[in-house]
């Protein structure tokens, strides 16, 4: 029996095309809006659902009507914490009680921290005295030369205790102050326009998706 060889792809032949591989989506951070006072909840949920999470705490001493003082831990940034996932699992993010909005940037889309943001944060709070800050835009700016924080930019501010540095995380609008000693400062001319801290100040309110 005469055999019928399969025709090369040509003009005459049809096959169906394969549609083209999905290119891989890496993980990235990016900004979770919670309900207000319901981070560390939010923070549990995500955990159980193996969703990697990030929620930047410091500590606060109060004192109680009797007299005793206690050492709270409390969220950084009230409202905010941080998610490190794949652009399309922000539907599944939403779906947990208090997780109210991804920060988005332009066009709609979430927008991702630049690498090395989280980082800082998780070792410049194990190294340095940390606590939120109102947004400051003007003042002698300075950048930290050592340790985890080295390179950010920020308004220095006096304390009893010495100095501080107030950073500013752009996409939420938020800032937070660190103390450091003055022999760690680099002073910056006033002429500098690049905002506070590791991504600069914000210029408008942060876009809740």
């Amino acid at each position: 029996m005469r055999q019928v060889e399969n025709p090369r792809p040509g003009k005459d032949a049809s096959f169906p095309s394969s549609p083209a591989p999905l290119a891989p989506q890496s993980s990235k951070w990016f900004v979770l809006y919670t309900t207000s006072r319901h981070e560390k909840r939010v923070a549990e949920h995500l955990n159980i659902r193996k969703i990697e999470c990030y929620l930047p705490l410091y500590r606060s001493e109060r004192k109680w009507h009797d007299g005793s003082k206690v050492t709270l831990e409390l969220p950084l940034f009230p409202s905010y914490l941080f998610i490190h996932i794949q652009r399309r699992e922000r539907a599944a993010v939403l779906e947990i009680p208090g997780a109210l909005a991804v920060v988005g940037g332009t066009g709609g889309e979430p927008a991702s921290l630049p690498e090395g943001t989280i980082d800082a944060l998780r070792t410049g709070l194990k190294q340095r005295t940390v606590e939120p800050h109102r947004l400051v835009t003007i003042g002698q700016r300075a950048r930290i030369r050592s340790g985890a924080l080295e390179g950010l930019e920020g308004i220095v501010a006096r304390n009893k205790n010495g100095y501080r540095v107030v950073l500013t995380l752009e996409p939420i609008m938020q800032s937070y102050a660190v103390e450091v000693d003055w022999d760690d400062l680099e002073l910056l001319p006033p002429s500098r326009s690049s905002g506070a801290g590791s991504l600069g100040v914000a210029r408008s309110r942060p876009n809740h998706r």
